[in-house]
């Protein structure tokens, strides 16, 4: 079982001095970042307990957000006053959720953004949506839209 562990971990940080396009030899300048970039990736986050939906969730469903039908995962819709605000929300939320490597599934038509999460890497809600749904909120309050 060890060896078979390696050989991912191995094979991970190949992927990612390839991703890296390095050329050199050895690339120890580079295994800083796919160290960093590997610990990213084996810490996948997992999906809420319910003492955590129970803390965690409920604020943010009283806030507007709603549960997804037959899938684990929650949706609000934001409405602002024109294209400009609305383009400039989903600009913060992307950048956010870019440096946390979590992307949101969202839709815009206008002044309307409409955004789901859910982690599919765990098959449901985890830490990383309520986080980014928090960040979603103080953003679009931010916008003096509401």
């Amino acid at each position: 079982m060890l060896s078979s562990v390696f050989l991912v971990d191995k094979c991970l940080m190949i992927r990612c001095l390839v991703r890296l396009q390095v050329t050199e030899f050895p690339p120890t300048v580079y295994l800083k970042r796919c160290v960093k970039q590997f610990s990213k990736m084996s810490a996948r986050p997992g999906k809420l307990d319910e003492a955590e939906r129970e803390t965690l969730l409920k604020p943010l469903l009283q806030g507007g957000w709603k549960m997804v039908d037959g899938r684990d995962a929650i949706h609000k819709e934001f409405i602002f006053k024109n294209f400009n605000r609305a383009f400039g929300f989903m600009t913060r939320v992307a950048l956010r959720a870019e440096k946390m490597d979590h992307h949101p599934e969202w839709f815009n038509v206008y002044n309307k953004v409409q955004i789901t999460y859910s982690t599919h890497s765990c098959g449901g809600l985890s830490l990383n949506d309520v986080k980014l749904a928090q960040f979603t909120d103080t953003a679009s309050s931010s916008m003096g839209d509401d």
